[in-house]
């Protein structure tokens, strides 16, 4: 079970990425909060985040370090509507594997949650 976590603010965008996942056989998560994917991506060992960093500027110390550890046990797509060098140094802090500005292209970001997980199959080489 390929599972993809949708963590963002706007329930619109979860809705619409949700179904956008659902559509290519995978198993679409949605997380309103950073606090939501790092409580539940614990429970899967198969998955990637589509995570909107756009609201991590005000992320306190303690939820930063507890998302990193999620991040680095879960591969992360970058998604904001913002394309800024401050926005770009927060996706790579959390080992972003791509970044998508939004409006995200919908076949780019299936490629790319492909990718990611393809890459991070038990048993391939990285």
């Amino acid at each position: 079970m390929r599972t993809v976590f949708i963590v963002d603010t706007d329930a619109s965008v979860r809705s619409g990425l949700a179904r956008l996942v659902a559509s290519a056989d995978l198993v679409p998560r949605a997380c309103e909060s950073v606090l939501a994917f790092i409580r539940e991506s614990r429970e899967t060992k198969t998955a990637c985040a589509v995570l909107d960093v756009s609201d991590l500027f005000q992320c306190e110390p303690e939820i930063w370090v507890q998302l990193q550890v999620a991040a680095a046990a879960v591969p992360v797509i970058a998604v904001s509507t913002r394309d800024d060098a401050a926005t770009r140094r927060i996706a790579r802090a959390l080992g972003a594997q791509a970044f998508f500005r939004k409006p995200v292209d919908a076949a780019a970001l299936l490629d790319s949650i492909d990718w990611v997980m393809r890459a991070e199959a038990p048993g391939r080489p990285h």
